[in-house]
Protein backbone atom coordinates (compact mmCIF):
# COMPACT_ATOMS: atom_id res chain seq x y z
CA UNK A 1 0.00 0.00 0.00
CA UNK A 2 1.02 3.57 -0.72
CA UNK A 3 -0.13 6.81 0.88
CA UNK A 4 -1.03 9.50 -1.63
CA UNK A 5 -2.30 13.03 -1.15
CA UNK A 6 -5.79 13.74 -2.49
CA UNK A 7 -7.25 16.99 -3.83
CA UNK A 8 -8.33 17.90 -0.30
CA UNK A 9 -4.69 17.72 0.86
CA UNK A 10 -5.32 14.66 3.03
CA UNK A 11 -3.56 11.32 2.71
CA UNK A 12 -5.26 8.14 1.57
CA UNK A 13 -4.15 4.58 0.91
CA UNK A 14 -3.67 3.46 -2.67
CA UNK A 15 -2.69 0.15 -4.25
CA UNK A 16 -0.74 2.06 -6.93
CA UNK A 17 2.21 4.39 -6.34
CA UNK A 18 2.05 8.09 -7.09
CA UNK A 19 3.31 9.51 -10.36
CA UNK A 20 4.60 12.75 -8.78
CA UNK A 21 6.41 13.59 -5.58
CA UNK A 22 6.26 16.74 -3.55
CA UNK A 23 7.34 18.56 -0.43
CA UNK A 24 4.67 19.30 2.17
CA UNK A 25 6.34 22.39 3.67
CA UNK A 26 7.40 23.87 0.34
CA UNK A 27 3.99 23.08 -1.21
CA UNK A 28 5.62 22.00 -4.48
CA UNK A 29 5.39 18.93 -6.69
CA UNK A 30 7.62 17.44 -9.36
CA UNK A 31 8.84 14.34 -11.10
CA UNK A 32 9.97 11.40 -8.99
CA UNK A 33 13.42 11.67 -10.61
CA UNK A 34 13.77 15.43 -9.95
CA UNK A 35 17.49 16.22 -9.48
CA UNK A 36 16.75 18.80 -6.79
CA UNK A 37 14.62 16.42 -4.73
CA UNK A 38 17.11 13.59 -5.14
CA UNK A 39 19.96 15.84 -3.91
CA UNK A 40 17.91 16.88 -0.87
CA UNK A 41 17.04 13.26 -0.10
CA UNK A 42 20.69 12.24 -0.43
CA UNK A 43 21.67 14.92 2.11
CA UNK A 44 19.16 13.46 4.55
CA UNK A 45 16.63 16.25 4.17
CA UNK A 46 13.21 16.30 2.61
CA UNK A 47 12.12 12.73 3.41
CA UNK A 48 10.07 13.67 6.49
CA UNK A 49 8.01 16.10 4.39
CA UNK A 50 7.86 14.02 1.19
CA UNK A 51 4.38 13.48 -0.24
CA UNK A 52 3.11 11.71 -3.36
CA UNK A 53 0.31 12.46 -5.81
CA UNK A 54 -1.54 10.26 -8.29
CA UNK A 55 -1.40 12.99 -10.97
CA UNK A 56 -0.74 16.67 -11.63
CA UNK A 57 -4.39 17.73 -11.37
CA UNK A 58 -4.55 16.36 -7.84
CA UNK A 59 -1.32 18.12 -6.82
CA UNK A 60 -2.67 21.43 -8.11
CA UNK A 61 -6.06 20.90 -6.45
CA UNK A 62 -4.27 20.23 -3.15
CA UNK A 63 -2.57 23.63 -3.44
CA UNK A 64 0.90 22.61 -4.62
CA UNK A 65 2.94 24.40 -7.29
CA UNK A 66 5.22 22.91 -9.99
CA UNK A 67 8.94 22.47 -9.30
CA UNK A 68 11.12 25.04 -11.08
CA UNK A 69 13.91 22.48 -11.59
CA UNK A 70 12.19 19.47 -13.14
CA UNK A 71 9.06 21.17 -14.52
CA UNK A 72 10.41 24.55 -15.70
CA UNK A 73 7.72 25.19 -18.34
CA UNK A 74 4.89 24.44 -15.92
CA UNK A 75 6.58 26.52 -13.24
CA UNK A 76 6.90 29.48 -15.64
CA UNK A 77 3.17 29.24 -16.48
CA UNK A 78 2.30 29.00 -12.78
CA UNK A 79 4.46 32.01 -11.97
CA UNK A 80 2.95 34.05 -14.82
CA UNK A 81 -0.57 33.20 -13.64
CA UNK A 82 0.30 34.38 -10.12
CA UNK A 83 1.24 37.81 -11.50
CA UNK A 84 -2.29 38.29 -12.82
CA UNK A 85 -3.96 37.48 -9.49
Amino acid sequence: MYVLIGPDGRGYRSATPGTLGGHRRGRLYGRLDCPSALRALARGHYAANRVFFPDEATAIAAGYRPCAVCLPERYARWKEQRKTL
